[in-house]
């Protein structure tokens, strides 16, 4: 196992950074590295090592017993004291991203009270005009949900329900034994009642006593200016019902990709386009007139223009992500070479031809 690292060389700050220094290196960090956003090899642990440095320098007291004895002044905490009191949504939330259904249950595993819902992904295709301004897009999604009927419960309105006798109402079914003087307790899904605590008379003529239905649903996201192809817009709550009574729904996470666009092709923040130039106008040189997510704008292309050249217009591309810098765009040049030629065409090639060798 290798050793931890210094938590202020994880956040990259100095030891005497204020607590503002400290939040503002952390979201820079875990924006880059949210696993929603990266999706490269070990992206997930380097969050985690940012957000375990995170919790404990934001926090005096753990950041005291830290710099006193490094690691192992907070060796004793668990994930619940180092992660309990951060509101991870507060620093994340207006840029779409989150935790699903909470830091523990998703990124380390640990899970407290009833199973929350599957969480859903549904794509919306944005134009590249979207990415420049930002703004709200509308998705449609199919999901199913609590039955509006009996309220999620399975029951017929008015019917009588049961405590169910093998877990006395809990909807969990719990297993306690001692092994060498430790006490295991292991906590599952009541089998009998399918973790809902009861029984009912009659079953709910509308959902089939399932306490769910599925419905079509119409939801407008925000989304944000230079969003990156392949993004996921966290829309809490919106995923799918949990299947354990008293259990949170689901979390829906909107895919951002970038609608084809005949005029150019998307690489990040830059755009590319491929223009056609005739070969007399890649010799003496010529002005073009193409398109560009600001309007059409003139292009030189420099008199010896070569096949294949990249041309670049700075700053024409899309804008990064949390705003700042703006691409660039780049256009490749395709010189074209007449395949059939006129008499008069021939002649002044055949002259250009002998110049050329004279020349040599």
């Amino acid at each position: 196992m290798e050793p931890k690292r210094d938590y202020y060389e994880v956040l990259g700050i100095s030891r005497d950074g204020d607590k503002k220094a400290i939040k503002d290196a952390f979201r820079a960090l875990a924006l880059k590295y949210h696993p929603d956003r990266n999706k490269e090899p070990g992206a997930e642990e380097r969050f985690k090592e940012i957000a375990e440095a995170y919790a404990v320098l934001s926090d005096p007291k753990k950041r005291a017993e830290y710099d006193m004895r490094g690691h192992a002044g907070v060796a004793g905490f668990t994930d619940e004291d180092l992660f309990g009191g951060i509101n991870f949504e507060d620093l994340f939330g207006d840029m779409g991203l989150g935790f699903g259904g909470g830091l523990f249950e998703r990124f380390f595993g640990r899970r407290a009270g009833p199973r929350r819902g599957r969480d859903l992904e549904v794509v919306v295709r944005i134009p590249l005009e979207r990415v420049v301004t930002g703004g709200e897009e509308t998705v449609r999604l199919s999901r199913a949900s609590e039955c509006p009927a009996c309220g999620g419960s399975g029951a017929k309105d008015g019917t009588a329900r049961h405590v169910c006798e093998v877990c006395g109402g809990s909807g969990q079914h719990v297993r306690q034994e001692v092994k060498e003087g430790v006490s295991l307790k292991q906590i599952s899904t009541c089998p009998s009642c399918r973790g809902r605590g009861y029984f009912t008379d009659e079953l709910c003529p509308e959902c089939g006593g399932t306490g769910e239905m599925s419905r079509e649903e119409k939801l407008t996201v925000q989304i944000p200016v230079g969003a990156e192809e392949g993004m996921a817009l966290r829309v809490p709550r919106h995923g799918m019902a949990s299947p354990e009574t008293g259990g949170a729904p689901g979390d829906l996470f909107v895919i951002v990709r970038t609608a084809p666009d005949a005029r150019f092709e998307r690489h990040g923040a830059n755009l590319w386009r491929t223009e056609r130039v005739e070969l007399v106008d890649a010799a003496l040189g010529s002005k073009l007139r193409i398109p560009s997510l600001d309007g059409d704008v003139d292009l030189d292309v420099p008199a010896g223009t070569q096949p294949d050249s990249i041309l670049r217009l700075r700053s024409k591309g899309l804008p990064a992500f949390g705003g700042g810098t703006r691409g660039d765009y780049f256009i490749r040049i395709d010189i074209h070479i007449p395949e059939k030629l006129s008499a008069e065409e021939r002649q002044l090639f055949t002259q250009l031809r002998d110049l050329s060798r004279k020349g040599g």
